[in-house]
This record gives structure tokens, sequence and C-alpha cells, in this order.
């Protein structure tokens, strides 16, 4: 497993060793080891979850502040979408900045996103299935959204030719300067 930083250091890209030939491909998606030998980071995922969006749907920008804040390890096995993550760490030199990537299920990348961040993503192709791990389980009391369309935030979110298809939820969600951030 390769592990390549981004911009904001904490979140890491993580592409792994696959084993292909004629009869297809095989590689290790998760373990333990590995991660932690790539990332230096070693946590417990508690958590798996499956959404699958079509074209042009935009989910996020999501989080959970503590004390059940979480980590993800999100990765698209059908698909492509442009993945994002926003430092809502107030006491960072990176707040309120964000990264992104292309996962798809070609390039089978992974992307680490530590608690403190706010997580969204937009699908690129028809149908994009994305699955993440997280370091805690969902706890509706500590659910949080950030605007996906924050002009403070200006995410660079790809022209697909069409609107962002996004819930009432992402729509009416604060802007960075109305949300709850970590400290």
């Amino acid at each position: 497993m390769r592990a390549t930083a981004l911009e904001i250091p904490e979140v890491i890209l993580l592409e792994p060793r696959v084993h292909g030939d004629a009869r297809g491909y095989f590689f290790e998606v998760y373990t333990r080891r590995a991660f932690f030998a790539a990332t230096g980071v070693d946590v417990e995922f508690v958590q798996d979850n499956e959404s699958r969006s079509r074209r042009g749907v935009l989910r996020g920008l999501h989080y959970q502040l503590p004390p059940h804040a979480q980590g993800k390890l999100v990765r698209c096995a059908e698909g492509a979408v442009f993945d994002v993550a926003v430092d809502l760490r107030r006491s960072s030199p990176s707040f309120g900045r964000w990264v992104a990537a292309e996962l798809s299920d070609e390039n089978k990348r992974q992307l680490w996103i530590p608690p403190g961040f706010a997580h969204g993503f937009l699908a690129l192709s028809q149908y994009a299935r994305l699955l993440y791990k997280t370091t805690d389980y969902y706890a509706p009391q500590c659910d949080r959204s950030l605007r996906y369309d924050d002009p403070t935030l200006a995410i660079a979110w790809p022209d697909l030719g069409i609107e962002p298809i996004v819930s009432d939820k992402d729509r009416a969600a604060p802007l960075l300067a109305e949300a709850e951030g970590f400290d």
C-alpha cells in the first residue's frame, strides 16, 4: 500500500498493490497492519457504510461532533467520485481548507479522512457506489452538515454540465461561519 499525504497532511490518499493477470485482479482492501505501516495511524474501525448514487448526486459535507467524531476510510467500489475533506479543526493552520481526490473502481484508491473533517462527494459516473469504514458509530445527536457550496470554502466541484442533485438537508446546511466545528 502506498500512502501520499495531501495538501492537508492528515488526509492521506492510499493506493493498493494490485495483483492482476488474464483472470482479473486481487488486492487487499484493508489490513490494520498495512494501514498503520503506510499512515502511522492506529485506529479501530467499528462500522462499515455503503451508499450508491447516480451521476450528479452530491452528498455532504457531513461530520460528527465529539464525543462521536468519526475518522473515515473511503473507497469507490463502482464508478467514480470526486471526494472532498474539509478541515473543521479551529486550532489547525488549515482550518476551512479542503482537499480532494478522485476515487474510482479503476484506480482503487482510498482516502483516509481523520476526525475533525467534514466529508462529501460528487458522483461522476452513471452510478457510483461508495464504501467507507468509520472509527465511531453513527450518533444522530452529533451528526452535522456543512454547506457544500459555501463561497468561503470555494470547493472546485467538477462541472458535469448539470445542477448537482442535493438533499434538502445538505442544501439547508450552515455555512462555515455558522457551523459547529472542533477545537
